[in-house]
């Protein structure tokens, strides 16, 4: 009898891939993106990295050539309870501490509107903020982690009145992430500047000339990293 040999390649190539578990092992290592976006939505968003998030990744993906580019969307309930927040900086902060281990190369951006922004911002602070137990909040990171990250664009980020407001504790950039920080505010947005417009505060707001602004500015960070 003649044994097909196409039938006979393709049965070494799988007798090859199996294991002793009899699972098909994979056959290299996910290769490591060379940037990679970590984007906290805002409250009441949908999963993922919400509007504001994906105009600025798209953005950003034009101006960064040939690069791969790799996002990460925060997982966290973005809700009204603010508290939950802290579900946001955990998440964040593990993806971190996973991605500067496992792939040293790439480039970390990090991102967030509104209620995002602050997780986000949290992620990057130094120290945990005065009055807050350090038991029901993730420890900060390593000051060395801060090498794995290019840049950091926070959309609306609460201001001190506006965290105030909330009984949260305002937010403070840690000193290895402000000189490469960008913080976009809407004129009379009242949840990052001192106006009253509540109107403004929308994607829509920020969308646009804003997350290109941000683009351009992560995408010259990315250049002086390389």
């Amino acid at each position: 009898m003649r044994l097909d040999l196409t039938v006979l390649a393709i049965t070494a190539t799988v007798a090859s891939l199996v294991g002793p578990t009899g699972i098909v092992a994979a056959a290299s290592a996910q290769s490591c993106p060379d940037v990679e976006v970590l984007f906290a939505r805002g409250t009441h968003e949908p999963p993922g990295v919400g509007p504001t998030g994906q105009a600025f990744v798209d953005a950003l993906r034009g101006r960064i050539g040939d690069q791969t580019l790799a996002v990460y969307p925060v997982n966290y309930p973005a809700i009204d309870l603010w508290a939950t927040g802290a579900d946001g900086v955990r998440d964040a902060g593990a993806r971190v501490l996973t991605l500067a281990n496992a792939c040293p190369d790439t480039d970390m951006v990090l991102g967030g509107y509104s209620q995002g922004a602050a997780v986000m911002g949290f992620v990057t602070s130094e120290n945990v903020p005065d009055g807050v137990d350090p038991t029901t909040v993730p420890k900060p990171l390593d000051p060395d982690i801060a090498e794995h990250v290019a840049a950091v664009a926070l959309f609306g980020l609460p201001n001190v009145r506006a965290m105030n407001f909330l009984g949260e504790p305002p937010v403070v950039i840690g000193p290895q992430y402000a000189g490469k920080t960008i913080q976009l505010c809407a004129p009379e947005d009242p949840v990052c500047s001192d106006g009253l417009n509540f109107a403004m505060h929308t994607p829509a707001t920020y969308n646009g000339p804003m997350t290109e602004q941000a683009a351009e500015y992560v995408a010259a960070r990315l250049v002086e990293a390389d």
